[in-house]
């Protein structure tokens, strides 16, 4: 009798047991559903009701790469002028419109990142490509910020035989922004008769300066 009553209460349990997953299936899937959709920002309509969008959060991920220096190139129709040395012992061609400065014999004509500057002093003899790498770039090593040497040779300009070193170093901050950009640096070194002028074109690091650089440099003439 025990028996025969505990048959038909364990079919009952059965049965309760699987209405309660039957009913419990649909919200499991729904909820599925719901937190997939989340996740891809689709629309999803749950059984029996109205659809609904339901929009994932936008995530903007914060920029670790390093500041994109502003476009340093000159203009194709950049205008140059003449500039003679006080001395008048030489001259070239500068950018029009550029600010100069003068200072302790150095001058410099600037446009925000970009800018010439020349120096003229008195040397016995001309710098060959090996006392330039023993002198002159020890000395930069220790003037300019964060400066990495690119190249180190002898060219041929209208001028004569020059030294050119290329590297790259930090500017000074700009006194507006306060920001500083890496540059792209050419250096020149001119000598004639115990004088020696060094010529240094910077701009920001990835400007398209060949072309007006070389019309500076090609343009140094010493007078006569």
């Amino acid at each position: 009798m025990r028996r025969a009553v505990c048959a038909p209460a364990l079919a009952v349990a059965a049965l309760v047991g699987l209405g309660a997953c039957g009913s419990s299936s649909p919200s499991s899937s729904s909820s599925t559903t719901t937190n997939n959709s989340a996740a891809t920002g689709a629309t999803t309509t749950p059984p029996g009701g109205s659809s609904s969008a339901v929009t994932s959060p936008t995530t903007v991920p914060a920029s670790t790469g390093p500041e994109v220096s502003p476009s340093g190139d000159i203009p194709d129709n950049q205008a140059f002028v003449n500039y003679a040395s006080a001395r008048g012992t030489f001259s070239l061609q500068v950018p029009e419109g550029w600010a100069r400065t003068d200072t302790g014999g150095v001058t410099i004509f600037a446009s925000h990142y970009n800018s010439i500057r020349v120096a003229p002093t008195q040397r016995a003899v001309a710098r060959s490509a090996a006392t330039a790498r023993s002198i002159d770039v020890p000395a930069l090593q220790g003037r300019e910020h964060a400066f990495a040497l690119r190249n180190l040779s002898e060219v041929t300009r209208p001028a004569g035989t020059v030294v050119l070193i290329t590297y790259r170093a930090q500017s000074a901050a700009d006194p507006v922004t306060g920001k500083s950009v890496v540059l792209d640096v050419e250096r020149y070194e001119y000598w004639r008769n115990g004088t020696s002028v060094t010529l240094t074109l910077s701009a920001p690091t990835g400007s398209d300066n060949v072309d007006p650089w070389k019309k500076v440099t090609d343009s140094f003439a010493w007078s006569a």
